[in-house]
């Protein structure tokens, strides 16, 4: 008798680890059982994907997601479902919220919002204070934490750490990577004060400049170089970070983002206004070529949103009052689509970049590509779809997205996250069943 699958995908171009081949996939208890020929009547349920791409699930390893206490501007539900609108099949979710997530108690809050209601799956960051050190190192192998996040610039919400003695106690502590955003505290604090006064937000990027992110990595590459302690570089946006990330590859791994990737000054300021305000700022065409450079040389190891929303009332404010951060998670595939039919990269990097390397960063299990045994997480597109971004489709609470009438090439038709399909043809499926990301364990923590 032969085999029967829940589901088979079936008839796509998939993109399994080291070539792309049209070839069906056979799902089973919400994994990859089966890759090969397989009859449509060896499954409840067939998904016709001709004509389409199968690409492993799309991890997005920073967002925003506001809740607890911003969720006039975001919350769980609504930011899950336009992950999986956007193709996306998990997230990692940052801890800058109110309060911010910087305990365990903190931590299992937000793994209880989540239950029955978040579509995607997800796991959660706890945030580095100087009050939290010595218990870090403890807290980031509880289940559904994706690891220690370190703000060194202050950016949206109450996290800071600008001492490198209370960075590197945090380096020391613990054996996760840890996610690190760079910018120097001290050098943000003497700029402010020479942007002259009713300066517009053309401004930003001269305050919080090139020097003030290069300053922090230094920093960080050093300490992280003295405690042996493996670093991630989030939202990297300049020449002369990338040139000193090469050099550090041992220890260090770096993020960009569609945005930086995308816009550039000062035309994003021109044409969006405090629209474009973000941290670390959208910079000048120099920068954005130096991180496609890096992408193109192996020195970017994933795209990540940095998916931050704010209501559109809040960023209509004048600067300095806008707050900066912008949506992301939904347009993050059809942006990096358009730039794979631009060839700018190829499939199988965009696919390195948003989930063999998420995988292999954060040490993952079971997801990152498609195999068997591994989470059917399928984000399965239409590269030849071509598609007009709108304010419209966006359905966070913020309800607006930098490339509103950006017309893109290539979009995601379905998002299957475990087995279950979430979302087809823009429209979310089914009920909220999003799980904890699982991650490998951890080795044994040193004896006191």
């Amino acid at each position: 008798m032969a085999d029967t699958f829940d589901l088979i995908v079936k008839g796509g171009t998939v993109v399994l680890p080291g070539r792309t081949v049209r070839v069906d996939l056979g799902v089973r208890n919400g994994q990859i059982a089966h890759i090969g020929p397989l009859d449509k009547g060896q499954a409840a349920r067939t998904l016709d994907c001709s004509g389409l791409h199968v690409l492993p699930g799309v991890i997005d390893t920073q967002v925003h997601f506001r809740e607890p206490g911003l969720e006039h501007k975001e919350d769980l539900e609504s930011g899950s479902r336009a992950a999986v609108l956007g193709g996306v099949c998990a997230v990692f979710e940052m801890p800058n919220t109110q309060p911010p997530t910087d305990s365990l108690a903190a931590l299992k809050d937000k793994l209880t919002r989540a239950r029955g209601r978040m579509w995607c799956d997800h796991a959660f960051f706890l945030g580095a204070t100087p009050d939290n050190v010595d218990a870090l190192g403890v807290w980031e192998r509880a289940p559904g934490c994706c690891g220690v996040k370190v703000f060194m610039g202050s950016s949206t919400g109450s996290l800071l750490v600008d001492s490198d003695e209370v960075l590197r106690r945090i380096l020391s502590t613990g054996t996760r990577r840890v996610a690190v955003h760079c910018e120097d505290e001290a050098r943000l604090r003497e700029r402010k004060a020479e942007i002259p006064a009713g300066a517009g937000v053309e401004a930003h990027s001269t305050w919080r400049d090139a020097e003030t992110a290069l300053r922090a990595t230094r920093r960080l590459l050093a300490l992280a170089r003295a405690t042996g302690r493996k670093v991630h570089v989030l939202h990297v946006t300049t020449a002369e970070e990338m040139a000193l990330l090469q050099a550090n590859r041992d220890i260090a791994s770096v993020e960009v983002t569609p945005q930086h990737l995308t816009l550039a000054a000062p035309a994003c300021y021109d044409g969006l206004g405090t629209f474009a305000q973000m941290n670390p700022p959208i910079r000048d065409a120099h920068h954005r070529q130096a991180l496609w450079s890096a992408l193109e040389q192996g020195i970017v190891d994933v795209i990540g949103s940095d998916h931050a929303p704010h209501t559109r009332k809040e960023k209509a404010q004048a600067y300095p009052a806008s707050p900066s951060g912008m949506p992301g998670v939904q347009t993050l595939v059809p942006i990096l689509l358009n730039h794979v039919n631009a060839g700018k990269l190829t499939l199988e990097r965009f696919v390195d970049l948003t989930s063999a390397g998420p995988a292999r960063l954060y040490d993952i299990a079971g997801k990152g590509r498609i195999a068997a045994g591994y989470d059917a997480d399928l984000t399965i597109v239409d590269l030849n779809a071509e598609r007009t971004i709108t304010n419209d489709w966006i359905a966070s609470k913020c309800g607006w997205t930098p490339f509103h009438d950006l017309v893109v090439r290539g979009w995601p038709k379905m998002t299957v996250v475990r087995g279950r399909l979430v979302m087809r043809d823009d429209e979310v499926l089914g009920k909220a069943q999003g799980q904890p990301v699982r991650f490998h364990p951890l080795p044994p923590a040193p004896l006191e």
